[in-house]
């Protein structure tokens, strides 16, 4: 009988990075779909932040944490090798949350068919998690217009380069943040940018003041910390500020304070917290 790898989440993490100590490398051997299952080999697999979130013991979250002693949570691509399931057929490609594992076996509640011809990247990314984020965070709670200038926190990850596109797509001006020069450059000069800014050694509050001279309208939160800061203040009244993660603060014991609550008021800003799952409903299909 041949095995199959899987991890499994034993542990929570503590503040700071995380450790391997907190996941187990498990061998089993591999499963035969029963009645009204099937089988799927996993490809590819995509690693998101939100997993920071879903290792924690928050029971208050958008969703449920990973159990301990529980393959640690993820989406992936991967083909279905048998099939005891009159809506899948093997060689079937399907998309959804399979886990750190090779093999997922189930009902195929969740799993979506990917077209023939999307490449693994495009779908875990554009068409999955990232993309219906950056898509309902960017229109249902930025609300944007035509003419009005958008920055982006974590511009060159997976939902603010999505976010960032978007944004030009619709005729604004786009300002992405992001950790280095190689990365600042590539979207700008690849995803077409109007301009980036390294917060690691750029200085915040000139570069928004060089960039966004008339004030900023929409800010797309992906990561906390001092971006966060320089950005509140350059709002313009009305503005919106549209918070997706906190990735600055996912490993602290103790998050950042927030922004102050005057400009709130003078500004008249509108901060809106924002998960996918809310908006599942209003996602496309893939089929």
């Amino acid at each position: 009988m041949s095995t199959y790898t899987a991890i499994k989440l034993v542990a929570r993490p503590a503040p700071g990075p995380v450790k391997p100590e907190i996941f187990e490398v498990v061998q089993a051997e591999v499963p035969q779909a029963g009645p009204g299952e099937i089988l799927v080999k996993q490809t590819h697999m995509s690693l998101d932040p939100a997993m920071l979130g879903w290792m924690s013991p928050d029971t208050e979250s958008y969703i449920p944490p990973v159990e301990l002693g529980a393959v640690m949570r993820s989406s992936g691509i991967g083909e279905v090798v048998q099939s005891n399931h009159p809506d899948f057929a093997v060689g079937d490609r399907v998309m959804g949350m399979m886990g750190w594992t090779e093999y997922y076996l189930g009902t195929g509640q969740g799993l979506n068919k990917v077209q023939p011809g999307l490449d693994a990247e495009t779908v875990l990314s554009v068409f999955a998690l990232p993309g219906l984020t950056a898509t309902q965070g960017f229109f249902h709670v930025g609300h944007p217009k035509a003419g009005e200038t958008i920055v982006v926190s974590g511009a060159a990850g997976s939902v603010g380069s999505i976010v960032g596109q978007l944004g030009k797509a619709e005729g604004l001006r786009v300002i992405g943040v992001a950790g280095d020069d190689e990365k600042c450059s590539w979207l700008v000069d690849e995803l077409g940018f109007d301009g980036a800014i390294n917060y690691k050694t750029d200085d915040l509050d000139a570069k928004l003041a060089e960039l966004a001279p008339q004030g900023i309208d929409i800010y797309f939160e992906n990561t906390g910390g001092p971006i966060q800061h320089a950005v509140f203040h350059r709002m313009n009244a009305h503005g919106r500020i549209v918070v997706c993660g906190m990735i600055a603060d996912y490993g602290k014991a103790e998050p950042d304070a927030g922004p102050s609550w005057i400009p709130i008021i003078k500004k008249r800003l509108t901060i809106q917290g924002f998960t996918m799952p809310d908006h599942l409903a209003e996602a496309p299909a893939l089929t």
